[in-house]
């Protein structure tokens, strides 16, 4: 018995050239502000928390500070606050990578030290010019990631196991490159200038504002070309709240950090933006460009995700293992090189003590998953400022170091527990 047919209602006569270009303007203008609200509640209630537990908490934390200790907003506390955090924060942006693919790399550290290392012998020792001096030490960075992960994706070997013997035997290379001891002074002025040295203050404004138009050009393309495929797009007033928002935060930055810091200008003045951070911000939007840009970047969340699903669907989770541990070690040379800027020279303890704890600790703490599959580079930024803050507020506050790093271990505890609590509530839904 054939089922009753529904007559067809007649179209509407189209213009030429009109094709689906209504529907996808209908689609594109669907989606308003409040519905973006509603949507990300939702995300939120599900479990998905993302960043925000670390942006509340670092909102929590400087309040608490600056009421206590009101320096702690001083221009130069600032300044301090941003350098202070840059190396451990590189080292994190590498690890996001690892972690992402639940596994993890405890070698991070100490592969930061033993790459400073190799700086320091090639400026002092050898006479090798700065620009040669640092890439020798990131190639030694990309040996390194690329032996841990041919070990770990092609052996077998749990990184763990791998990357704790290699926590290890690094501790151990370090000492034989600096002959048991030895500490190397950096003279070159360029490396020195990357966490010592400050922007002038015509190039931090020009430098923000080329920062905030070519966020607003890539907003507004983005949103162009989804509109364009019939795809929901961002409403006006959040591409305003979002460019309007990094505009006053940057130029509040900026602002604060023109200001003389020095207690003796007619010696020295010191202002502008330190040299550090626009190195971060390259590292961030390359990090961020790589892992939602790009196929790679998708292949990291789906390996992530399920490997083996990834692996059915044709992805080579073996390539794609190492290239992770690769990256990651390259950025723990990047900040080994940024370590051995601040501290002006390079000894056994450059990236031992608790490098590691921090780097693993602003991954976690800015809402990067120990489970895998959820993450994203801006996370290392976010977290490692809320460590900075700890460890500086609790500095100014006059608190030992046992106390910082009980309160620091505390922290970073409760961020991995909000992400079990939360992953497993997502699952529920």
């Amino acid at each position: 018995m054939n089922a009753a047919v529904a007559p067809e209602k007649p179209e509407s006569p189209r213009t030429p050239g009109s094709t689906d270009a209504s529907t996808k303007e209908a689609k594109a203008s669907a989606v308003s502000l409040r519905s973006v609200a509603v949507t990300y509640t939702e995300r939120v209630r599900g479990g998905d928390l993302g960043a925000l537990p670390a942006v509340l908490g670092l909102i929590v934390l400087c309040v608490f500070f600056a009421a206590l200790r009101p320096v702690f907003l001083s221009e130069l506390n600032f300044a301090n606050l941003l350098t202070q955090g840059a190396g451990s924060i590189t080292i994190a942006m590498g690890l996001v990578f690892v972690l992402l693919l639940g596994e993890i790399d405890l070698s991070a550290g100490y592969a930061s030290g033993v790459c400073a290392a190799v700086l320091a012998i090639l400026l002092t020792d050898h006479g090798w010019p700065w620009y040669g001096a640092a890439g020798a030490a990131i190639l030694t960075g990309t040996v390194i990631g690329l032996l841990l992960g041919v070990l770990v994706a092609k052996i077998g070997i749990p990184s763990f196991v791998v990357t704790l013997a290699a926590f290890l035997g690094f501790q151990g290379v370090v000492l034989i490159l600096l002959k048991e001891g030895t500490n190397i002074s950096i003279q070159d002025q360029t490396i020195l200038a990357i966490a010592n040295n400050n922007l002038s203050p015509a190039i931090g404004w020009a430098l923000l504002a080329f920062c905030v138009a070519a966020y607003a050009a890539i907003q507004i393309r983005q949103n162009h070309n989804r509109g364009r495929r019939g795809l929901t797009i961002a409403p006006p007033a959040l591409l305003a709240v979002r460019i309007g928002g990094l505009a006053v935060l940057g130029a509040l930055a900026v602002h604060t950090l023109n200001q003389e810091r020095s207690r003796n200008v007619i010696v020295d003045s010191l202002k502008g933006v330190p040299i550090v951070v626009p190195v971060i911000a390259v590292l961030l939007v390359a990090g961020t460009f790589l892992l939602q840009r790009t196929s790679f970047g998708l292949h990291i969340y789906a390996v992530g995700g399920n490997a083996e699903a990834a692996r059915r669907a044709g992805i080579n989770v073996a390539a794609i293992r190492i290239s992770a541990f690769v990256i990651c070690s390259s950025l723990a040379a990047v900040g080994g090189v940024i370590a051995a800027s601040r501290g002006n020279s390079v000894d056994p303890n450059t990236g031992g003590s608790n490098v590691l704890l921090l780097a693993v600790g602003a991954a976690v703490i800015g809402g990067t998953s120990l489970f895998g599959g959820r993450g994203r580079v801006v996370d290392a930024v976010l977290g490692g400022m809320v460590v900075a803050v700890i460890q500086n507020g609790m500095g100014l506050m006059g608190y030992s170091s046992g106390v910082k790093y009980a309160v620091t271990g505390s922290v970073l505890l409760l961020a991995a527990g909000v992400d079990a609590l939360s992953r497993r509530r997502a699952v529920q839904r």
